[in-house]
């Protein structure tokens, strides 16, 4: 019997097959019988299809597997009628009306091109490669699609149905809103930079139209990175997932895959679930002093200036960071015995912990209790235990006593990292219903257990503000000896509003690095007095009790190294007027430093130290005679101007070989 041809209607299934299965899987070519002159007969009721039109048909053609092609290539023997019948009733209905859609676009197939076709076999509209080649790696791939639409991205869009101003993605701006608009205040929205192309979403105000309208471009920028990403493998990773709103159906799921959870029957006490990150075991730097409290965030608060003077009792003090304050407090004195920041025992009572997170508590001992009257003079006090304010009436004024005035913590720390012992210096005073605010001081400090501290004015150079250190040579040989109290080691007059020097003349004032100071005084005589006795009594008062021999060149000099420091070099000037007695009225003391080491960090260092006593001769005798004694500290920066050095230039030594002239020498 002779074979007889497919439809055209089943071509054109079979050719949506073959492409469908070869996108993925080269497949071998399946032969068509040939078609007889009833077949061509038969497709005249047909519309006319070319070879593109039956190509263009594979985007709505539904995916045919490589299973049901296989079936299909089984079938090469003679298809009859009943065959062809089957196979409709398993094939999306191609109705009439969809052949028909093509005829516009679609040039007429003559008889002659469908007789050409009878020895025509089934390929692929890709690549034509052939059925036993595998397809070959791509160079390139299609860019990665946004995660996020950019033109429905508005990152100024803040109110809620309603319209931002000078938002111009802002979906609730209507025309009349734009209109009004004086520029765009996101201009440009973009995706992810690190694409290496992505789109943009370009927002403008076209000022110059009646009425001004917004103007909006989508373009598609290009990274010019070599670093940028072309291809994304993993495209939920460029966003962040939905998490999943637990409902009733998914509530134990999610429970579960969570782990579980306890409820507990205060909300305010400690959890009870168990981290497993190790609990510290010691304090580090910077870390804040726990305190034994009910909540875990209990801390050493020391108050400090927020962003006015007035202090504020939030500041945690951290391990190792010494830090000294002075703030104001604003004072009601009717509550003054209500207010736990002018108790003596809201400093005293907290107990440190004495690592974090530990049982162990470290008590805070009152080491030094003042009492500062209102006339400034201070009493110690002893064995009086905790004070608490208290509101006294002194006729029509009123004022609280035992007002805590200065705070400063001593805190005694291990290697370790522990807190060992902990101390408390405390200065309490009077306060009146005339002050509004009070003014306070508040310090803490670090001290190694094992060690003794010593004081420092610098590391290695002085720090402007810093005190001079300063000592004695007792022998030739030996170290510099010091007074523990820096701030007295160098010091000069203290100025006073009375000028009185017999007032103040236990009362000194500290020679600081980089100021540059003058004080002075008046030195009142009444009757006859020794003018050599005199002449002592004032070089006393200028020189102060131990006027030091030895100035630190930085400020942190040990003293066993003696070459580090520097002698002072004292200096006597006597007035050119002759008289039976000179008498000292000034000290002039000139300290030259200059800056050593690297022009990036520069350290300050002294390279001499000068002191001049000036004399005058003795005033005439009276009955009441005044001197005026003076000093005056100097520094001079004798730094010389840094010069460029450069490496030598390198000497060539060429020898040229005996016969290099040959033969012409």
């Amino acid at each position: 019997m002779e074979p007889r041809g497919f439809p055209p209607l089943l071509l054109v299934l079979l050719s949506c097959c073959a492409s469908a299965s070869t996108q993925a899987v080269a497949t071998p070519a399946v032969a068509t019988p040939a078609m007889t002159q009833e077949d061509l007969n038969s497709t005249e009721a047909t519309p006319d299809m070319t070879q593109e039109d039956l190509n263009s048909t594979e985007a709505t053609t539904p995916d045919v597997t490589k299973e049901d092609l296989n079936s299909t290539e089984a079938t090469t023997p003679d298809v009859t009628k009943e065959d062809l019948n089957s196979t409709e009733a398993t094939t999306p209905d191609v109705t009439k009306e969809d052949l028909n859609s093509t005829e516009a676009t679609t040039p007429d197939v003559t008889k002659e091109d469908l007789n050409s076709t009878t020895p025509a076999t089934l390929r692929t509209s890709g690549s034509p490669r052939t059925p036993s080649t595998p397809g070959a790696p791509e160079l390139s791939g299609p860019r990665p699609t946004p995660v996020t639409d950019v033109a429905a991205l508005c990152v100024c869009d803040l109110l809620p149905a309603q319209c931002d101003v000078n938002c111009c993605c802002d979906p609730d701006c209507s025309p009349t809103d734009f209109s009004v608009f004086s520029a765009c205040s996101v201009p440009v929205v973009t995706g992810d930079r690190q694409f290496c192309s992505r789109k943009a979403a370009v927002y403008s105000m076209n000022l110059t139209a009646d009425p001004p309208h917004r103007v909006f471009k989508l373009i598609d920028q290009i990274n010019p990175s070599i670093f940028c990403i072309h291809i994304s493998n993993y495209k939920p990773a460029l966003s962040f997932a939905n998490p999943e709103v637990p409902n009733e159906d998914n509530f134990d799921r999610l429970t579960q895959a969570s782990g579980g959870f306890t409820l507990s029957a205060t909300s305010d006490g400690p959890s009870t679930a168990t981290s497993d990150a190790p609990q510290p075991t010691k304090y580090e730097y910077g870390v804040p002093l726990q305190t034994a409290g009910t909540s875990s965030g209990s801390f050493l608060r020391l108050p400090s200036p927020l962003t006015s003077s007035l202090c504020t009792d939030e500041n945690p003090a951290a391990f190792l960071v010494s830090q000294a304050f002075e703030c104001s407090r604003r004072v009601d004195i009717e509550e003054c015995e209500r207010m736990e920041a002018l108790s003596m025992a809201h400093y005293s009572s907290p107990a440190i912990l004495r690592v974090p997170n530990s049982t162990t508590q470290v008590s805070i001992k009152i080491q030094s209790l003042l009492y500062r009257s209102l006339n400034h003079t201070l009493t110690r006090l002893e064995g009086h235990g905790v004070l608490r304010p208290s509101l006294v009436s002194t006729g029509q004024d009123r004022l609280c006593s035992n007002v805590v005035l200065e705070v400063k913590y001593s805190l005694l720390y291990t290697a370790t990292g522990q807190i060992q012992e902990a101390g408390l210096s405390l200065v309490l005073g009077a306060l009146s219903n005339t002050v509004a605010l009070l003014q306070q001081k508040f310090e803490i400090h670090f001290i190694q257990h094992g060690t003794k501290p010593v004081p420092r004015s610098g590391n290695p150079g002085y720090r402007v503000g810093l005190p001079l250190a300063a000592g004695f040579q007792p022998q030739k040989g030996s170290g510099i000896i010091q007074t523990t109290n820096r701030q007295e080691q160098f010091t000069i007059l203290h100025s006073t509003g009375k000028q009185d020097c017999l007032a103040s003349e236990g009362l000194r004032d500290p020679v600081l690095f980089g100021y540059n100071v003058q004080s002075g005084c008046q030195l009142r005589l009444t009757g006859t007095i020794p003018c050599e006795l005199l002449a002592q009594k004032i070089q006393g008062l200028l020189r102060g009790q131990a006027f030091p021999d030895y100035v630190a060149a930085f400020g942190n000099s040990r003293a066993q190294d003696v070459q580090d420091w520097v002698p002072v070099h004292y200096v006597t000037h006597s007035s050119n007027m002759k008289g039976p007695c000179q008498l000292p009225v000034a000290l002039g003391i000139e300290v030259k430093w200059t800056k050593y080491g690297s022009l990036l960090n520069p350290q300050a260092r002294i390279v001499n130290v000068t002191a001049k006593l000036i004399s005058i001769p003795e005033p005439l005798p009276g009955p009441e005679r005044t001197i005026v004694i003076s000093t005056a500290v100097t520094f001079v920066d004798v730094s010389a101007p840094a010069e460029a050095g450069f490496r030598a230039p390198p000497t060539i030594n060429a020898r040229l070989p005996f016969s290099f002239f040959f033969p012409f020498v």
